[in-house]
């Protein structure tokens, strides 16, 4: 079992409920405020999982410049209300940036019961290969 320390648990929770707040925004047709809110919590709980100096590494990589400055660019636009356009930027700079994480995040989902027979369909799992090699090549 992983032991986390209490400032670990609160980010934890606060990133779960920064997505919270972000998918519940997107469901009430982009709210601004609960787009803010979750964008706020998710950095925030980001931060107090892995510590402020390893966040402030993995976003100012210099191979990862470009990704970073999508993602806070999203949220900055969300922030003075285009949320539509903020959401759009944000997610391609979250897809740049956790990349690398796919192929991690796959190996996982395929060990889960259900949702593990589900990738291993042969047309599914095709594609799924296809997507997790592309994405370890940066």
């Amino acid at each position: 079992m992983i032991s986390l320390t209490d400032s670990q648990k609160i980010g934890m929770g606060l990133t779960g409920f920064g997505v919270f707040f972000l998918f519940f925004g997107m469901i009430l047709f982009f709210d601004k405020a609960l787009l803010a809110i979750g964008n706020i919590l998710f950095v925030a709980g980001l931060a107090f999982v892995i510590g402020l100096e390893r966040t402030f590494r993995f976003f100012f990589q210099k191979h990862k410049m470009k990704a970073t400055s999508f993602f806070l660019g999203g949220v900055f636009v969300v922030l003075i209300g285009w949320p539509i356009i903020g959401v759009v930027l944000e997610i391609y700079g979250f897809f740049l940036l956790f990349r690398g994480f796919f192929p991690v995040v796959i190996g996982f989902i395929r060990r889960i019961p259900v949702l593990g027979s589900i990738l291993n369909l042969p047309f599914i799992s095709a594609y799924v290969d296809k997507v997790g090699e592309s994405n370890t090549m940066v």
